[in-house]
């Protein structure tokens, strides 16, 4: 780490979706902004072993302390950090996935991209839960499309309710099904069930510098052709070549610094290379850490004027905390036993995708629970490793029989995943920890979270149509047929899409936020992260991170001109 040249007019906390997005827009508008990251630097064309294969690597491949998913896939950081605790309340679990390079989760994300839709904006109107939010689709629709055009996204406009259109010409052509895809689909319309396009930001065609995908590696490794989106290879570097973006990494910010008008004045934070603590002034501070370090900032950030920490007057900070339902189901084919081989890897993810389907009956209250979730489908001829993609289920023995049954059962097995609406309740928070701090000396979070049978009805639903998929091709299943609702379900903060911990909204008292993401008390502090969420909408939630991210801009470079802020 170098020091920061003081040349700077806005600090940005976090180089991620909604860190590059806040960094490109603001460098691009001639803004001089400095940009702190609290993991190390990565470089993506240097560092993506984009064709070695497992075996080549330490344990097969198999993930270490730093790399949790995979020994090569570019993803540095976990659920647990040496050095950096948090802790849950008893009776409670949560699980806090914290990235530490540049470019955060950026980097190895699954490049889904479903935009949130009209229902999505206002669920409280729609069900009397929850909260609306302060924007609506309508207001959000062209920051969606300039977007989607940006990072480049496959799909197809399949006009469905809730799942909006894109305008003309923004997505690319998404790429053809494969065959399992393709055995989903049939049940699934046989059963009145939507299986379309998916949609990923994953370029099928060539945009500017970055190539378009040639179906060969795993994209949870980094793409340094910049075909599968990350920060760092395209907002970051385009931000830095307009000569306006410094970065500093290994910078751990834990304290937002206010004067006695209430205006942020810059932000502490600890060089972790030598253990100095370091302050850094700025006109303009941009949090995008992501949803629970941003809060910690916040709540750390105590003083006179900010008692219960900074922009924490209504007590929102913190609260309100959601991550994405999760759940699975999977089986094995026969009519998919002993396929001839060939290359179906594709884009290495989703080429369709379940959509929610059931609006109208939950709108008439047919169903037992409120909002939606959409099921992400797969099972290939990916390559092999321990398990054989599931073939141990019912391969014993040695010798040629035991090749022979590997090679009936391989690609024969499919799988469903739940990723599903949960609705904020008061049992789901964060909040310092009175005790414990971490090796830097900074408070560390405890985490309370508990579903509700909205979200247990919702899983229940998801098993038992997928079960009824996996009867209308003849399968049998291989896990998620025989559990209960409430067991199967992912532990909150295991799918990785936490948000909410300080929403935005109409009314101070009641949330942290305005309209455009920045704070009720300190006028210039803005919040650009999936923090500023007042719902969770099935849609995974990286594309409105960086549609708002890129909303809140406009509306920052507008104040920063008229010099209002």
């Amino acid at each position: 780490m170098t020091a920061p040249s003081g040349d700077h007019d806005v600090i940005v906390i976090g180089s991620g979706a909604g860190g590059g997005m806040a960094a490109w827009r603001l460098a691009d508008a001639g803004v001089k902004v400095l940009m702190l990251e609290a993991g190390r630097d990565y470089d993506p064309y240097t560092e993506t072993p984009m064709f070695n294969w497992g075996r080549e690597a330490p344990l097969l491949g198999g993930g270490t302390p730093e790399k949790n998913f995979g020994y090569y896939l570019a993803s540095i950081g976990g659920w647990t950090l040496p050095g950096e605790p948090y802790v849950s309340a008893e009776g409670n679990e949560f699980m806090w996935w914290r990235s530490r390079m540049l470019g955060g989760r950026t980097n190895h994300w699954a490049r889904n991209s479903f935009r949130m839709g009209p229902h999505d904006f206002r669920p409280y109107s729609r069900d009397g839960l929850g909260a609306d939010w302060p924007v609506s689709y309508d207001e959000m629709a062209p920051y969606f499309d300039r977007v989607e055009k940006l990072i480049g996204v496959y799909g197809a406009n399949d006009g469905l309710e809730n799942h909006p259109d894109s305008g003309p010409g923004v997505l690319h052509e998404p790429p053809k099904p494969r065959i399992n895809e393709l055995a989903i689909k049939a049940a699934a319309n046989d059963l009145g069930i939507p299986c379309v396009a998916s949609r990923r930001a994953v370029l099928t065609k060539n945009m500017g510098d970055r190539q378009a995908c040639f179906n060969a590696t795993n994209c949870g490794r980094g793409c340094n052709i910049g075909a599968a989106f990350q920060s760092t290879t395209s907002l970051i570097p385009w931000a830095r070549a307009t000569g306006n973006l410094e970065i500093l990494t290994n910078a751990m910010v834990y304290e937002v610094e206010t004067d006695r008008s209430g205006k942020a004045t810059g932000v502490h934070y600890i060089d972790k290379t030598s253990g100095e603590h370091k302050f850094i002034a700025a006109r303009v501070v941009v949090l995008a850490a992501s949803a629970c370090e941003s809060a910690r900032i916040l709540l750390n950030s105590k003083n006179a004027q900010h008692p219960d920490g900074v922009s924490n007057s209504s007590g929102q900070v913190g609260r309100n905390l959601m991550d994405t339902v999760g759940a699975s189901v999977g089986a094995q084919i026969p009519a998919l036993e002993n396929r001839p081989r060939y290359n179906e890897d594709g884009t290495m993810g989703l080429h369709l995708y379940i959509p929610f389907w059931d609006y109208q009956r939950q709108a008439a209250g047919q169903l037992d629970f409120p909002r939606g979730y959409h099921v992400e489908i797969g099972g290939t001829f990916g390559e092999p490793g321990i398990g054989m993609g599931g073939a141990s289920w019912q391969v014993d023995g040695y010798g040629p029989q035991v090749k022979e049954d590997v090679r009936r059962y391989y690609g024969s097995f499919i799988h469903f995943s739940q990723r599903g609406e949960m609705i904020p309740n008061e049992n789901c928070y964060a909040e310092l920890d009175p005790e414990q701090v971490d090796d830097y000396g900074i408070p560390i979070l405890r985490f309370h979270y508990r579903h509700t049978e909205h979200e247990i009805n919702q899983t229940a639903h998801f098993q038992q149509n997928m079960l009824e998929i996996i009867d209308r091709l003849g399968g049998t299943p291989t896990y998620g047929a025989d559990s209960a609702p409430r067991d199967m379900m992912a532990k909150g903060g295991q799918i990785i899409h936490e948000v909410g911990t300080a929403r935005m909204g109409d009314d101070p008292a009641t949330s942290v936020l305005n309209a455009s993401g920045q704070s009720w008390d300190v006028p210039n502090l803005w919040v650009m992260d999936g923090a500023a969420f007042a719902s969770k909408a099935h849609k995974n939630p990286t594309l409105t991170i960086m549609a708002l991210a890129d909303r809140s801009c406009d509306h920052l470079i507008e104040k920063m001109r008229a010099r209002e802020i």
